[in-house]
């Protein structure tokens, strides 16, 4: 990419489409076209047509989606799967028909099998069964990938995808409902705290491992591969380091302040085991995080303060 070329971040006000655009505009770069929901409706073919037949993006960055929690996934399983698949099918194929010079598209953890090898290599993809309660999503993700690779093979299209581990950071989702794990357990943390009540119950046993990577280390990388990185398949991001859940809640509550006591609600579903991703393939790139995840927790619960 060149300093002057004209840049799409779908969904540029998310977590991941505001971290890539902070990366980009850190390394000098200044032309992007954006759109907001409200102003374009990825979902509609013809509106996504008319954008790209206007503005012409040489590059893209496809983090738009519907994402959510377990609870998210599993109440609105249609949900899931229709948005994603009318989003990332609209963007990839306009990519494709106006010409654009490189394409990211963003997948998820979550794709992978539920009881994958770990830790997870990108060959695993499709070696077993999904987890049930994000399985219409995680099938939206995977149609992406195989599109990109189509469009690589039929139209030798440079479209690229990326699997981000579980992210948080700056303008995360703090919905009550809605969010994931990590914003989850800040709000509820935090409010515990705001009005003294002695108990947070947490979901689940608390005994499930996961992994996670802050939005501006994910932006870092992406902006490596942007430059360097054109094969087809995917490659996993991730920081090589896992955790379980009541580790980190009481990370959380270090960093918080809480001084009640944490307690696991075990009739709440626990998702998958354990998912750690191999990220060998972009370590040989030269690739690391910088981010810690205690400072990432604290950065992250700065900007929840500011923002609730």
């Amino acid at each position: 990419m060149e300093k002057n070329s004209k840049i799409y971040i779908a969904g540029h006000r998310g977590m991941v489409g505001s971290a890539v655009q902070r990366k980009l505009e850190s390394e000098g770069f200044h032309n992007f076209v954006s759109r907001t929901s409200a102003e374009l409706d990825l979902r509609n073919q013809h509106a996504v047509a008319d954008f790209f037949n206007s503005e012409k993006p040489e590059y893209v960055f496809l983090a738009a989606a519907k994402v959510g929690g377990i609870l998210a996934n599993n109440s609105f399983r249609a949900d899931f799967i229709y948005e994603n698949l009318m989003i990332e099918s609209n963007i990839i194929h306009q990519s494709y028909l106006h010409g654009v010079k490189k394409l990211m598209f963003f997948g998820s953890s979550c794709i992978y099998p539920r009881m994958a090898p770990q830790p997870i290599k990108e060959e695993y993809l499709l070696s077993g069964y999904l987890e049930h309660t994000n399985e219409p999503y995680a099938i939206a993700k995977i149609a992406g990938i195989k599109m990109c690779d189509a469009y690589r093979d039929q139209y030798q299209c440079n479209f690229i995808s990326v699997m981000p581990t579980n992210l948080y950071g700056l303008n995360d989702n703090y919905h009550p409902e809605n969010s994931h794990v990590m914003p989850a357990l800040i709000r509820r943390i935090h409010e515990a705290k705001e009005n003294n009540f002695p108990e947070v119950l947490v979901w689940g046993s608390g005994s499930p491992l996961r992994e996670f990577l802050n939005a501006d280390d994910l932006a870092d990388a992406c902006f490596l591969l942007m430059q360097n990185y054109n094969e087809a398949g995917l490659i996993n991001i991730g920081s090589g380091e896992d955790l379980s859940i009541k580790s980190l809640a009481l990370l959380i509550q270090e960093v918080i302040g809480y001084k009640g006591v944490l307690s696991f609600d075990t009739t709440k579903p626990d998702g998958t085991p354990r998912k750690l991703m191999d990220h060998a393939r972009l370590a040989d790139l030269g690739w690391k995080p910088k981010i810690s995840l205690a400072d990432g927790i604290a950065i992250a619960y700065a900007d929840f303060l500011k923002k609730k």
